[in-house]
């Protein structure tokens, strides 16, 4: 009898998508692309394009750690839908994973070396 046994890894993020995941996370319920958007500016201290943004969401659903859905139209007249995202088990692994990498990192002894 054989096995096939796979190792899910975690996926690693980039400094961007993290802040989009971090974004998410910080928006819960209900966060689309233009709060996201927003969120990230204010996050970073700097303006990025909205095409950048759901360009990274689109690579952050296709590596597993968002998931998107269509919401209903607003309430509002002529009221559009919007794609609202969450962040799934993988994204909340993905971020306590970058958060332990980035300790560990911070607890290297740098020694006396200038900064």
């Amino acid at each position: 009898m054989f096995y096939n046994v796979v190792h899910m890894t975690t996926p690693s993020l980039g400094e961007f998508e993290l802040a989009v995941l971090l974004a998410v996370v910080r928006l819960g319920e209900g966060a689309y692309g233009l709060g996201i958007r927003r969120e990230v500016c204010v996050l970073r201290r700097r303006d990025y394009s909205v095409g950048a943004v759901y360009t990274t969401l689109q690579r952050l659903e296709e590596k597993g750690v968002v998931s998107s859905r269509t919401s209903a139209p607003l309430a509002v007249r002529g009221g559009r839908s919007r794609r609202e995202y969450r962040v799934t088990a993988v994204g909340r692994r993905a971020l306590r994973d970058a958060r332990r990498l980035a300790a560990r990192l911070w607890s290297l002894n740098l020694g006396s070396s200038p900064a």
